[in-house]
């Protein structure tokens, strides 16, 4: 079953990562999941929260840093290397498939860190703003899922590494979000 399932997400990485190369992927690609890239956006949601909601503001930034270390403590930390699973562009089974889109890193690839971040801190946003606008949704799952597919187009994760991470990081938005909640209702 294991196998089947590796086998599976192999072929479907080499699809993704080879059948869909293009010009434009391979410049834009690598750009979305640069995090400096975001850096913008990221300051950009610090300054909203504590402009227009002040205290309040400064609790869901608080969260929003709280969501993040708890994602990459648990991804990169705990499961990464007890998975230690070889990311695709360092295992030499692939080497004669990889193409060479950024850095590899020495890292491991279960699940992805950023699928898992970018999930867990969209889903928490989602919750907390949804009521106030509701385009929130859309937005931040396409922005969460594109940075995680630019993880297998730039041959750095597995489809599976990233289908994990999206499912954790959403479990963790979901739970950083109510634990929000519920702290604001008794404040």
């Amino acid at each position: 079953m294991i196998e089947a399932i590796l086998e599976f997400d192999a072929k479907l990485f080499l699809s993704i990562h080879r059948g869909l190369a293009n010009d434009f992927f391979d410049w834009i690609m690598p750009l979305l999941r640069n995090r400096f890239f975001w850096a913008p956006v990221y300051l950009f949601i610090i300054i909203f929260c504590i402009r227009e909601y002040k205290k309040k503001g400064v609790y869901i930034v608080g969260f929003l840093l709280l969501t993040f270390a708890i994602g990459d403590l648990i991804a990169s930390r705990l499961i990464k290397p007890s998975v230690g699973r070889i990311r695709p562009c360092n295992d030499v089974s692939l080497a004669e498939d990889i193409i060479h889109r950024v850095g590899c890193g020495s890292g491991y690839s279960f699940p992805s860190a950023h699928a898992t971040n970018h999930f867990a801190i969209a889903v928490f946003l989602i919750v907390i703003f949804y009521d106030r606008w509701k385009p929130i949704l859309p937005i931040g799952l396409f922005w969460a899922f594109i940075i995680s597919f630019a993880q297998v187009y730039v041959g750095v994760h597995y489809p599976v590494d990233v289908m994990c991470g999206m499912v954790l990081g959403t479990l963790i938005g979901l739970f950083t979000s109510k634990l929000y909640k519920n702290i604001q209702q008794r404040l």
